[in-house]
């Protein structure tokens, strides 16, 4: 059997890969924008309170979390095109609705319209129908780096546009790219012949139960929803903190956050080096739910001159930066074989909910209790998210395959059995209705070659 990793991705793939993570950065970019000026600016809309403007920045979260598993699942049955078309439509609904808002409420109406666009789960789906088994974790991979390339753009392009444009302008601008993203499907994604069934990209009914009373990811999806929870109330607090504490006007708060993720950024690459070779990603984790502890303490009683503000959101951002990247992989590594894209579809779901959350709960902390209620609350929140790390176990180290079966293959008995059985297999689960098999494998430990024979000796077709 030669080996399938061997090959490259091909220009189609590269494409598909390309211009869908391009719709997912752009997107991500109108939804982060907002963050690092909605607190300031947001007050001077006509009836805003502060715990409206947490309601203003959590309400996309709310939508985004109730619809994104359905519209997944309604992709499966009209076709991925339709319901990116919609949900990017509805998307730029909502940003003009918000641009053109003199009230607080008119952009909470807006950002609920915005997460109505739940695109999520179809634009995954469509990368997992144009690209082969061997390439998918690089295509996905490249829509992850999408993603945090554009929260660090919208941290720093926020606050310039709004000050050139205000937050009229920036609306606008989000509209935009959803509308430039509808462009981007339709003219640069290449077609393909119809939603493929793949457990291991979109939401599977069968595995949707069993994920939820799955323990160690519910573990990790209660820590994605804390992390973006605790995201989400800081910038309440963080920008007011800036002006207030700190004496730096709305205008440059910019380059607090450019300094803060290129220094995050680089931070977390050692650690996350650490835990992957040396397989201690719970370490590596605990540390970072306590340093994020540490970092809201710290705002809560020495965040009192610019200096300080900024030293605490730079190691703050080290470790939400290192949270971030490491949770999906932990997801990947714990889910069983064949239930990945399940338990990435309720990962997603904890991260918006968290996000809905930490705005609403930020805003009214705030407007009760002050900046301190505000590190106060994120800090008890990662302190109940650290009570839970720290007794998760292990996550084993193991990667994922999907390979295609015959007929005759399928109706062999004991092949998941004897496939087990060899030395690094950690789990097999035959897939009748796609006609394929997904095995968890730890690359350091399996005998490839007997995985090899074993799959060659079936009468399949891989």
């Amino acid at each position: 059997m030669h080996d399938p990793y061997s090959e490259r991705m091909s220009s189609g793939e590269t494409l598909a890969a390309a211009g869908l993570a391009l719709v997912f950065a752009f997107r991500m970019l109108g939804m982060f924008m907002v963050l690092p000026v909605l607190a300031t600016y947001g007050m001077e809309l006509r009836g805003s309170t502060p715990a409206l403007i947490g309601l203003a920045i959590g309400a996309y979260g709310l939508t985004q979390a109730f619809l994104q598993i359905p519209f997944g699942m309604l992709s499966d049955r009209i076709g991925r095109r339709p319901v990116i078309y919609v949900g990017l439509l509805i998307f730029a609904a909502g940003s003009v609705l918000a641009a053109n808002a003199d009230s607080i409420w008119g952009v909470i109406a807006g950002r609920v319209l915005q997460g109505a666009g739940a695109i999520s789960a179809a634009v995954m789906a469509l990368l997992s129908d144009l690209t082969r088994e061997q390439h998918r974790t690089k295509a996905m991979a490249m829509i992850g780096i999408s993603i945090g390339l554009s929260f660090a753009v919208a941290m720093v392009v926020g606050p310039l546009l709004t000050r050139a444009f205000g937050l009229s302008g920036l609306f606008m601008a989000t509209a935009a790219m959803a509308l430039l993203g509808i462009v981007i499907v339709a003219g640069v994604v290449p077609r393909t012949a119809g939603p493929l069934q793949h457990r291991e990209s979109g939401v599977a009914r069968q595995a949707l139960w069993p994920t939820l009373k799955h323990v160690d990811l519910l573990r990790l999806d209660f820590g994605i929803l804390a992390l973006h929870a605790i995201l989400m109330a800081s910038f309440i607090a963080l920008p007011l903190a800036l002006v207030e504490q700190g004496g730096l006007p709305k205008e440059d708060h910019w380059w607090v956050y450019l300094v803060a993720l290129l220094v995050g950024f680089f931070g977390m690459l050692p650690f996350i080096i650490y835990g992957e070779k040396r397989r201690r990603m719970k370490h590596v984790l605990v540390g970072a739910v306590a340093v994020l502890l540490a970092c809201e303490v710290y705002f809560w009683q020495f965040g009192t001159s610019l200096r300080a503000l900024v030293l605490g959101t730079v190691v703050f951002f080290t470790a939400f930066n290192l949270l971030e990247a490491s949770l999906p992989s932990l997801i990947s590594k714990v889910a069983p074989a064949g239930g990945k894209g399940t338990a990435m579809g309720v990962y997603s779901t904890s991260q918006f909910l968290g996000a809905a959350v930490g705005g609403i709960l930020g805003g009214w902390l705030y407007q009760h209790y002050s900046l301190s209620g505000v590190f106060l609350g994120c800090a008890a929140m990662a302190l109940l998210w650290l009570g839970f790390a720290v007794t998760m176990r292990e996550p084993p180290y193991v990667t994922s395959l999907r390979l295609p079966l015959s007929a005759a293959a399928l109706d062999e008995l004991g092949l998941a059995e004897r496939l087990q059985a060899v030395p690094g297999v950690a789990d097999v689960v035959v897939v009748r209705e796609e006609a394929a098999i997904y095995i968890k494998v730890d690359t350091q430990q399996l005998d490839r070659m007997s995985l090899e024979r074993l799959i060659e000796a079936a009468p399949a077709t891989c």
